[in-house]
């Protein structure tokens, strides 16, 4: 096991950072991009291994990797288009701990090759598929580091849709990493839930202001739901706030009952929220309370991504206070989503002893049943993160 792989295989969701002046799909992204800068910066703000372009089609080259290695101690993969032993053996020189290999561009025999030289080096890789027949071949091909790319390297379009099943259908005993189109915590978040241990963000970064500040921004937790909502304004606005995930009720009788999934952009995570049975949803998610006597609901919730758990909500019990909710939510293992009576006001303190993977609020924000007070929907998005 390398440090690249080291770096990834650390608990909860990692990013790669990359450093790249050009797109050949997007054009100029940031030509004086300056990898002895970045690649430091990248590592203060919390990437688990930097992605240096060496590819002039990218505006990269070998000596960027050699910058980069001056640089930072952070592990480094280099990225091209790699089909010889002579270039692994370039980029181990110049100090890389990982290639990328495109099984795209190898057939089984070259990749193996290429696969057994790099173990001679010491040298990790992520091997990258496009779809399930290439992701079978690296599962078969021993990858350790499996790449599920969103972008089609032919056409250049994004299906991100077909990204997030291929992560699900990933063997979980490897570690996988989602590349590309990765903008928003969101979008970041969805690949986790698919199975994704890592994710490489390029274009959002180069594109940003501050690239280690936007960083920063995808890796941050907790996540954001603003529930109950019932309109398409009240979307709207939550989402302008900074929301992450949208949810919507399908309760019986409750008076925040959605009339359908509304729209939500694909930036975001919409959640269908359940008493007792689930029905069919478009939702991203399902938010899924047991029933129970003489209530509307139950008191937690398991949060579930195409039928499996992937959170659990924990909230607080109908109509009596729990002094120990907080340190419940706290002692409990797994991804958290902390609901119950939380508004601006009280927000910081509960993540700051919980320390959840998102946080969920209805009433507290509403000016009356089913409808949202923008005002404080957008304190409470900016208290939580």
């Amino acid at each position: 096991m390398g440090r690249f792989r080291d770096a990834l295989a650390v608990p909860g969701l990692r990013a790669i950072a990359e450093v790249k002046r050009r797109s050949p799909s997007a054009g100029d992204l940031r030509p004086n991009a300056d990898p002895a800068r970045l690649a430091p910066d990248f590592a203060a703000a919390g990437a688990a291994a930097i992605s240096i372009l060496v590819d002039e089609r990218f505006g990269g080259a070998v000596d960027d990797l050699r910058a980069a290695r001056a640089a930072t101690p952070a592990p480094l993969l280099a990225k091209g288009f790699f089909t010889d032993e002579s270039q692994l053996d370039e980029l181990h020189a110049a100090g890389a701990d990982a290639a990328l290999l495109i099984l795209r561009d190898l057939d089984d025999a070259r990749a193996a090759a290429l696969l057994a030289h790099a173990r001679v080096l010491g040298l990790d890789t992520l091997v990258e598929a496009h779809d399930a027949v290439e992701l079978q071949r690296a599962e078969q091909l021993g990858a350790e580091v499996i790449g599920v790319n969103a972008r089609d390297l032919s056409t250049f379009r994004i299906d991100r849709d077909a990204q997030l099943r291929l992560l699900s259908q990933a063997p979980p005993e490897r570690i996988v990493v989602a590349e590309s189109a990765i903008y928003t915590r969101a979008q970041g978040a969805a690949a986790e839930l698919a199975g994704a241990d890592a994710v490489l963000v390029g274009t959002a970064l180069m594109r940003a202001t501050d690239p280690p500040q936007k960083l920063g921004e995808l890796l941050s937790r907790p996540l954001v739901k603003v529930c109950g909502m019932t309109n398409q304004d009240d979307v709207n606005a939550a989402l302008d706030a900074g929301a992450d995930m949208i949810g919507f009720i399908f309760a019986e009788g409750s008076p925040r009952r959605a009339p359908a999934i509304l729209e939500v952009p694909d930036t975001a995570l919409s959640v269908a929220v359940f008493v007792g049975d689930a029905d069919e949803t478009d939702a991203d998610l399902v938010q899924l309370y047991a029933r129970e006597d003489g209530r509307v609901r139950g008191r937690d919730a398991v949060l579930l991504r195409d039928g499996e758990q992937v959170a659990r909500v924990l909230d607080l019990p109908w109509d009596e206070p729990d002094p120990a909710h907080l340190e419940r939510a706290a002692a409990h293992e797994g991804r958290v989503v902390l609901a119950g009576k939380l508004d601006a006001n009280n927000v910081r303190a509960a993540v700051a002893t919980v320390r959840p993977w998102a946080v969920d609020a209805v009433s507290r924000l509403e000016r009356e049943p089913g409808k949202k007070d923008n005002d404080k929907v957008r304190a409470f998005v900016e208290a939580a993160r």
